[in-house]
């Protein structure tokens, strides 16, 4: 069995070296969107972070027991995508009708989510390491939802972040040509080399 810190150092990894957003730059549509202000960007975060994680549960069950059974690996894009889409549907009707005041703060991001690219990433990303030649290598199951988990994780940083810079320059002096999504720009790109230091690290 695998040690536990093998699994911490997935999610070091995931949350600051190969963050989603500012390393792999998955999941910019959100990060731009919804980071204005803290709350919807908290609430994004902790939303991508359930589905990424009950993603890559069923995706990497999908492919061992249905996909690599039948030979069917080249659907692999296409089954993630219908899967990842069905959950989310289907998490978004079971919250509308067990948690009505938790659906109106997660609601429209879960909708949201269907386009994310950074869920889509997460699950091909778990097939690419921690299967080798279609079979899973040991540990392969809790790896891939620890890093599901760590993804999302690292979107949610990422999210809280920026959006506590955005508030705070809805108060600066921002030259008009600079405004909104000028200035969006400049401070992602500016996040990203910052999180860049991170690449050194050796875990």
């Amino acid at each position: 069995m695998d040690s536990i810190s093998a699994y911490i150092s997935i999610i070091i990894s995931t949350v600051f070296i190969n963050n989603f957003i500012l390393s792999r730059f998955l999941g910019l549509c959100p990060f731009i969107g919804v980071s204005k202000s803290t709350g919807p960007a908290v609430s994004m975060g902790i939303a991508v972070t359930f589905v990424t994680t009950m993603a890559s549960i069923l995706t990497w069950t999908i492919y061992e027991f249905v996909l690599i059974p039948f030979g069917l690996e080249y659907l692999r894009t296409l089954t993630f995508i219908l899967v990842i889409a069905s959950f989310v549907q289907f998490a978004e009707i079971v919250i509308q009708k067990k948690s009505p005041a938790l659906y109106r703060v997660l609601g429209i991001y879960l909708a949201l989510i269907t386009t994310n690219c950074a869920v889509f990433g997460v699950a091909v990303l778990n097939i690419d390491m921690f299967f080798l030649h279609g079979k899973p290598l040991a540990g392969s199951f809790l790896k891939s939802v620890v890093q599901g988990f760590g993804a999302g994780a690292g979107f949610t940083l990422a999210m809280l972040l920026m959006s506590g810079i955005r508030e705070r320059l809805e108060f600066a002096e921002v030259p008009r040509c600079m405004k909104d999504a000028p200035i969006t720009f400049i401070v992602a790109s500016l996040m990203s080399l910052a999180f860049l230091g991170f690449s050194g690290f050796k875990i």
